[in-house]
């Protein structure tokens, strides 16, 4: 997959997480120890509505992308937890676009019974696309991949729901990447986001609700301090 960028796009997608409540503004701790005023939950797309609206975001980047060819994958991955709904939820909207695809996820532990093993779904083949909500560390796109190359398929690309454009940590320190720049770079695979940090300052700068633009600044210093 190229690289693209559709603007409209992102600020609708940012809108509409802002609305769901799972895009949310205040004070909270990331898993690297900083403190970001802002926090994207995709936990909280937890109804039918917000689910079926979030993967046809996910469709309609990933289609525009493709400029109106065939996509580029052959079978949608989704790593545990977060990722199995979103495989299956893309998977449903693809198809009912008209380009079906299987779909596949892990299990966080291997199951002794029944078809036995960690993999679950549609056998492994092919050109592979992983889907998530956000790559903090990348570890699961590390995992999904070593999954996915032992079945003998091939990992061609990361769909997330949104790049926060900042610095990855290792042993406490900040890293001069990201985790998505990582993955582009030393992985080789193609990372397509519906939108970025960089989507989220333009919303709140020109919102008219003045409540959220005053959290415009603190993004802002956020991501000068952090950013990429």
């Amino acid at each position: 997959m190229t690289p693209f960028n559709d603007p409209d796009l992102a600020q609708e997608f940012v809108r509409f997480a802002v609305q769901a409540g799972v895009l949310r503004f205040g004070e909270f701790k990331t898993k690297a120890g900083r403190l970001s005023p802002y926090f994207f939950n995709a936990g909280l797309f937890d109804d039918g509505a917000k689910l079926s609206a979030l993967a046809e975001f996910y469709a309609r980047r990933l289609l525009a992308q493709a400029a109106g060819g065939p996509l580029p994958f052959d079978l949608i991955f989704g790593p545990a937890y977060k990722g199995i709904t979103l495989a299956a939820a893309l998977a449903i909207e693809l198809a009912r676009r008209g380009q079906n695809r299987p779909f596949a996820y892990n299990r966080k532990e291997a199951k002794d019974h029944g078809e036995g093993g960690t993999l679950v779904g549609a056998p492994l083949a092919g050109r592979v696309l992983i889907i998530d909500d956000v790559m903090s560390a990348g570890t699961s796109v590390r995992e999904s991949i070593s999954m996915i190359t032992a079945a003998g398929a091939s990992p061609v690309g990361v769909a997330i729901a949104l790049d926060r454009q900042e610095r990855a940590t290792g042993g406490g320190v900040d890293l001069a990447y990201s985790a998505v720049q990582h993955v582009t770079r030393e992985l080789h695979l193609e990372v397509s986001a519906i939108a970025t940090l960089g989507d989220l300052l333009h919303y709140l700068d020109g919102n008219q609700d003045t409540a959220l633009r005053a959290y415009a600044a603190p993004v802002a210093a956020y991501r000068e301090r952090y950013g990429v």
